[in-house]
């Protein structure tokens, strides 16, 4: 059994008409007079601002590029559809981030479903956050895949929180899933899924409205070698490191890299096929090996429906089209997948969206800085990066984390890297 380190509780309340992220109790934190750097305008990178905005901190998030429609990040690009570890789209395998990520992926849960809660799914200013059934079909019942059968029950045992829990083989049948697709088994569960698009754009407004501090700009080097200029120049007590694939450079990590993915954007409006308005998803296992047997179709919105996926570690390129036959073959495992799929429209205004997710070789990393500054003392550095394709999925969960990362260097602790033993584990 694993020790359970300190990780915040949060949960979401409406204060004074402001939107709060509360850690056991009902009033909001004092004042820190102490500002936190945050480097990253991804999900990581907003979702922690946010985290150390209602514990009292000042906060600036810097970052080259911000959540625009026309020029999307990374995160906008996400599949965004909660998951339960290890997720689809390529998992973490290594002990240590698997068992870290099922305590943040549960805090995120309770989080996305507080806001679908307190501020319903359509009025006033929408925040893109929608509970969904998600539905997971299989080729082999799950007793003959040992992994797949432990995540099911392990789910089953956290139904207090997560809703809609069903396995049945007649889910196949009933969402006239192609037999030639040889599913088996399928389970289902109600699922946060986000448009990342009004989402980090709802996110930026969130933290304009906490008073946070934004500044376009790109940080080259190390973080390390540059951290006492940088926490001098933002006036700040400490930094927060969100910066995805840059931490290749930025933390000098050089087992950072990408796993590109790319998703295809077509009409969901009951025209050309019937309407789907829950997620579809066979899972992927080997984040190293073919991706072939991928499905994951998701509906965006209203409107649209999203289909993917691909897993291609290592490969920077984003150069792919509708045609190129990586993804020609993608669309055709959707439409093989559910009868009409193929007579739907590609979306007027994007028809595909490729990205790279941010992996690194051993497990993600939350934690403070190991090595120490130039003039011997601890670092205040506190990196959130290798999330992959689980970003929105961890994201308050992580944060949770880096706020307790941020205490202990108040506090003078010492620095540790991350450990089972220091793990939440479900």
């Amino acid at each position: 059994m694993f020790a359970k380190a300190f990780t915040p509780n949060f949960y979401l309340e409406l204060a004074n008409n402001e939107l709060q992220l509360r850690i056991g109790t009902p009033s909001p934190a004092p004042p820190k007079n102490k500002r936190i750097l945050v480097i990253g305008g991804g999900v990581s990178g907003m979702t922690s601002a946010w985290a150390l905005l209602d514990q009292g901190y000042d906060v600036t998030i810097l970052s080259d590029r911000w959540a625009d429609r026309k020029n999307r990040i990374t995160s906008q690009i996400a599949g965004a559809l909660w998951e339960y570890p290890p997720a689809v789209c390529g998992k973490h395998t290594d002990a240590i981030s698997l068992c870290h990520s099922k305590g943040w992926a549960m805090t995120s849960y309770k989080i996305f479903e507080e806001i679908v809660t307190k501020l319903g799914e359509t009025d006033g200013i929408d925040h893109g956050v929608r509970m969904r059934v998600a539905n997971f079909f299989f080729d082999t019942p799950l007793e003959a895949r040992p992994d797949q059968l432990e995540k099911w029950e392990e789910i089953c045992s956290l139904s207090h929180t997560i809703k809609g829990l069903k396995r049945s083989a007649d889910l196949i049948q009933h969402h006239s899933i192609d037999q030639k697709a040889g599913m088996k088994d399928a389970y289902q569960l109600m699922s946060p899924a986000v448009d990342t698009d009004v989402y980090m754009m709802w996110l930026h407004f969130v933290l304009s409205c906490k008073g946070a501090t934004f500044v376009t700009e790109r940080i080259k080097g190390s973080l390390l070698d540059q951290e006492e200029e940088l926490l001098s120049r933002f006036d700040a007590y400490a930094m927060i490191n969100a910066t995805g694939l840059s931490a290749l450079e930025l933390a000098g990590d050089k087992t950072v890299y990408p796993l590109r993915g790319a998703i295809i954007r077509v009409k969901n409006d009951g025209t050309k096929f019937p309407k789907l308005t829950e997620a579809l998803a066979v899972t992927h296992d080997e984040t190293y090996g073919t991706d072939e047997d991928m499905v994951f179709i998701v509906p965006r919105n209203d409107n649209i429906l999203i289909l993917g996926g691909i897993t291609e570690p290592h490969e920077w390129n984003l150069n792919l089209t509708v045609d190129t036959p990586v993804i020609k073959r993608m669309r055709e495992r959707c439409n093989a997948f559910v009868p009409g799929l193929e007579n739907a429209e590609y979306d007027d205004e994007t028809d595909l969206l490729q990205g790279l997710r941010p992996f690194r070789g051993s497990n993600v990393r939350v934690e403070r800085e190991t090595a120490t500054r130039k003039d011997g003392s601890y670092s205040r550095i506190v990196h959130t990066y290798g999330q992959g394709g689980s970003g929105f999925s961890l994201s308050f969960g992580c944060a949770g984390t880096i706020v307790s990362l941020v205490q202990e260097i108040e506090a003078s602790k010492p620095p540790a890297k991350m450990e089972l033993v220091n793990a939440v584990c479900y």
